[in-house]
């Protein structure tokens, strides 16, 4: 591991390609961030020495590529050479019956509509949105190797899969020799921590890096929710009360969130960082982590955010975390008779 700017720079998974330990994600772009703001953040994160942007042709219907492909095009070679490109294809991008999907048909226009408006004629790495039950997966892989050896895709991903996706994904690709997916894109963070029990060995096994998303919970490891006021004013919810108060509701009942809050509190007072710091400082931590994607609806959100770089949590702090995060534990296979079943040691 070596520093590029600010930025702790980490291999792509199992690939050879450098990318920043913090990526910036570009969700808000074009929703809730203004196509000037979005271009700052993107300024902000390149002069901070990041390198990983992550997109998505779903992402407000296209424009949130079409806003990273502006910003591109306006900027020195030096800039655009130092990005390293990421999108996705799999939901829709229209109401005929092939227009989503991990198909050949689909994901052959999709691709090609996310270079058009990106304005380049290749992204570093391109991703399966989600797994798609119809499409046999032989041909989605047969499709990205292709893409690979075309030249419009440097490394295939994958995002939002199961253990068992994963495993498949990868055991296919080598068995038909085609080009192994190096990531994965799932949820994961101090509140989201059950890709622990599968998805996360997968990855380790078979060299996938990850790439969290919603690091911070949906908002919650902000700081900007309260065990006793519901949210108002200006956060996503209080700006919009009808828009995801049942989610948080549910979030806001499980005792564990309450005492996981108050942990991250307490560690970034001692600290002199905020809650996001030391979220975010813990994730980066985590085995087989490649790049943490953070996503920010202002400038000001992304530069606060791109202070945990420069945070590393002490062993004691990060054992308080580790403890009141723990998710309850799972039935078998997963719990202690499941764990003492597959264990073994050279003492027999």
């Amino acid at each position: 591991m070596w520093l590029a700017g600010e930025v702790e720079l980490r291999t792509l998974g199992r690939s050879g390609c450098a990318v920043s330990a913090l990526a910036l994600g570009t969700m808000t772009f074009g929703a809730e961030t203004d196509e000037a703001g979005a271009h700052e953040q993107l300024d902000v994160f390149t002069e901070a020495g990041g390198t990983l942007v992550d997109t998505a042709d779903v992402y407000s219907a296209g424009a949130s590529e079409e806003i990273v492909g502006r910003w591109l095009a306006a900027r020195p070679a030096d800039v655009r050479d130092r990005v390293v490109l990421a999108t996705k294809g799999r939901f829709p991008m229209g109401e005929d019956a092939n227009a989503l999907g991990t198909s050949r048909r689909h994901l052959r226009r999709a691709l090609d509509d996310s270079l058009s408006r990106l304005g380049v004629d290749h992204v570093d790495l391109y991703q399966l949105h989600a797994w798609d039950p119809l499409t046999p997966l032989e041909e989605t892989l047969r499709f990205l190797d292709d893409a690979v050896r075309a030249g419009k895709v440097g490394y295939p991903g994958l995002s939002n899969f199961t253990g068992w996706q994963v495993q498949r994904a990868v055991d296919v690709a080598e068995r038909e020799h085609l080009a192994v997916p190096v990531t994965l894109q799932p949820s994961y963070s101090l509140l989201v921590r059950g890709i622990e029990a599968e998805i996360v060995p997968a990855c380790r096994y078979n060299g996938l890096g990850l790439l969290p998303w919603g690091p911070l919970g949906g908002g919650w490891l902000s700081g900007k929710y309260t065990r006793d006021q519901r949210p108002e004013g200006a956060t996503r919810l209080g700006e919009d009360p009808g828009r995801g108060m049942e989610a948080y509701d549910r979030v806001a009942a499980r005792a564990r969130t309450w005492d996981v809050l108050e942990a991250v509190q307490d560690v970034a007072e001692a600290r002199g960082a905020t809650m996001p710091q030391v979220a975010l400082a813990w994730l980066l931590a985590r085995p087989a982590v490649s790049s943490v994607i953070l996503g920010a609806r202002t400038t000001d959100q992304l530069r606060g955010n791109l202070g945990a770089a420069g945070l590393a949590l002490s062993a004691e702090e990060t054992a308080r975390l580790d403890a009141v995060s723990d998710p309850a534990e799972p039935d078998y296979p997963y719990g202690e008779v499941g764990t003492e079943q597959r264990s073994r040691d050279l003492a027999g």
